[in-house]
């Protein structure tokens, strides 16, 4: 009796050509996973590093205003009396030599406090509790640099400051740029309030992984601030229509001033 010999089965590798094909479709799957999680997150990020660049680069304005020696001046302080050739009438106008003056060394002084904070010098920036500068950073590559947790920026209470730190970098673009803001408020009779204001834009760019952002940050900062007191003139009206009472005041020979124009 002959044995008949069973021929061998050859072993499949079907099941084995599966392993990288399904590690291909997990490596994908994470990677967009993490790229939709931070489409949805980049504007959450960016929003958030605005606020915070906008406070700490207003920060750093008020402490470099602080380190001034001049306080606010007195608004008579920087108002010239000028003679006209209308008998009891005196005008008035804004010294522009002090406020240019002024203007300019506010200038020079946050554009200083600004470059110095951007190369790392943590003595110019504020100290915040939510906030985590990196001075190495600031250091070799510029602009302001800090980390803020994933938690504070989604507002998400379970992870808190236990998430990612998420860095936020923004640079001052251009110099800083002021304008002179006059606010004059009539009140009483003959009598004017004077505000004289320097209002600083500073241009920011906001960085954020993935996404950029350019700012404005403005800061009024007061130069001249008090009150204008002129004589009380003979007839006092108030109001439109010839219909006004008006009250006439026994003085002799008054001089009226007049309130002060704001140069062009």
């Amino acid at each position: 009796m002959r044995l008949r010999k069973v021929p061998k089965r050859s072993i499949s590798w079907k099941g084995k050509n599966i392993v990288p094909i399904l590690f291909v479709i997990v490596v994908i799957s994470v990677a967009l996973m993490f790229y939709l999680v931070n489409v949805r997150l980049t504007p959450i990020y960016l929003q958030y590093a605005e606020v915070q660049s906008a406070k700490i680069a207003s920060l750093v304005v008020s402490k470099a205003i602080n380190s001034r020696t001049a306080d606010v001046m007195d608004v008579n302080d920087i108002i010239e009396e000028i003679p006209t050739d209308q008998p009891n009438m005196v005008t008035t106008k804004f010294n522009t030599e002090i406020i240019n003056r002024v203007q300019a060394d506010t200038n020079t002084l946050v554009q200083t406090h600004l470059e110095q904070a951007e190369e790392g010098n943590l003595d110019n920036l504020p100290y915040l509790d939510d906030i985590e500068y990196d001075p190495h950073a600031m250091e070799d590559n510029g602009g302001i640099v800090f980390y803020v947790p994933l938690g504070q920026a989604t507002n998400i209470p379970l992870i808190g400051n236990l998430g990612p730190k998420i860095p936020i970098r923004f640079h001052v673009i251009g110099n800083v740029h002021s304008d002179v803001v006059y606010d004059i408020t009539e009140f009483g009779i003959n009598n004017a309030m004077v505000d004289v204001s320097i209002v600083i834009n500073v241009n920011v760019q906001v960085i954020v992984p993935l996404a950029t952002k350019t700012t404005t940050i403005k800061q009024k900062i007061p130069v001249a601030l008090g009150i204008i007191r002129g004589q009380v003139p003979q007839i006092y009206t108030k109001g439109e229509g010839s219909t006004q009472p008006s009250i006439e005041v026994p003085l002799q020979n008054p001089q009226v001033p007049t309130s002060p124009t704001p140069p062009e």
